[in-house]
């Protein structure tokens, strides 16, 4: 990032300090709010959420709302977030941490657009991250998989942040059942490829991975599907969307995150006015917004010990007593 970019937006946070100590006026009778995402709304995974948490600003909070679906293009995301705070739009959401650097371009020249960023840690004048902690209900499936397992496979969309603080979640859980337990990982450069997840899933079952988890949106898909075919021996994990119906046998448990629920605390935030003073950080803490569950009816379902022990990490880990990430 060039130094005189963050020159800039540091002066923008300075002018606009007052405003965002909840000076904001909420115009409750055009109350508007856009999101771009970065895929289909047709498919279950993360875009569909991100459009499910819209329908609810607009059902709950009485919005106006419209969507944008968008091919990974950095000028693309810009010009979208312009066009949206250009219309009056006072709340817009980039659903997923690669809308992050066009926000904070797009935020200088709309000062009264609350700019939010899904699967981000930043908060720079209107700029705003909403950040859901995967870390930690993949700390959890580690444990799992060391505890039933013999080695994992994990399977990621992009090496982006809120993939791989995934995947270091899931990698501490399962060290601290087993500190040698072996673990790989494959980038795919995609998160709607299936069929490329499905070639990385089989190589990683090739190679005696017993569970394989993917944090690949709708590429995940391709994971569930290898992992059905392997058979009863290898296990997963629904990330985002439950598709157990799919491979009932074989995922053990669901982590979803009820986004909608977080996105309409913080949007009713900002309509009264009261514009947030810092990201907004999301975690098992907020059982309303982060679930994990678990499915009877697989072959080897996780066993009522186990389960116990996972509530009380969970206990753990809201408390700040088991940190799920390095820092």
């Amino acid at each position: 990032m060039k130094k005189t970019a963050f020159s800039r937006r540091s002066l923008l946070a300075s002018a606009f300090a007052l405003t965002l100590a909840g000076a904001l006026p909420a115009h409750a009778d055009d109350f508007k709010m856009g999101l771009l995402v970065p895929g289909s709304i047709g498919e279950e995974g993360w875009s569909r959420i991100g459009y499910d948490a819209l329908k609810r600003v607009e059902k709950e909070l009485g919005a106006k709302v419209s969507h944008v679906e968008l091919p990974e293009n950095p000028d693309a995301f810009e010009k979208a977030f312009r066009d949206f705070a250009g219309q009056g739009f006072r709340v817009v959401l980039g659903h997923g941490f690669q809308f992050q650097e066009a926000a904070l371009a797009a935020a200088e020249d709309f000062p009264d657009t609350v700019f939010l960023v899904s699967q981000s840690r930043v908060h720079e004048a209107n700029v705003i991250g909403l950040n859901t902690d995967v870390s930690q209900p993949f700390y959890l499936m580690g444990i799992v998989a060391a505890t039933m397992g013999h080695k994992a496979g994990l399977v990621g969309g992009a090496e982006i942040p809120p993939v791989t603080q995934a995947f270091e979640g899931f990698a501490k859980g399962a060290k601290s059942v087993k500190a040698d337990f072996p673990i790989s990982t494959v980038f795919l450069g995609t998160f709607t490829d299936a069929t490329a997840a499905k070639e990385a899933s089989v190589s990683l079952i090739s190679q005696g991975a017993d569970f394989v988890v993917p944090n690949a949106n709708a590429a995940g898909m391709g994971v569930i599907q290898a992992v059905k075919e392997a058979g009863a021996g290898v296990n997963t994990f629904n990330v985002y969307s439950d598709y157990t119906n799919a491979a009932p046998k074989n995922v053990l448990g669901t982590f979803l995150a009820d986004y909608g629920q977080g996105i309409v605390r913080v949007v009713s935030d900002i309509k009264d006015g009261n514009v947030p003073k810092a990201n907004i950080e999301f975690g098992l803490k907020d059982r309303d917004v982060v679930k994990f569950t678990f499915n009877d009816q697989a072959e080897r379902p996780i066993p009522q010990e186990l389960r116990k022990h996972l509530e009380e990490v969970t206990a753990k880990i809201v408390s700040g007593e088991v940190r799920t990430l390095a820092q």
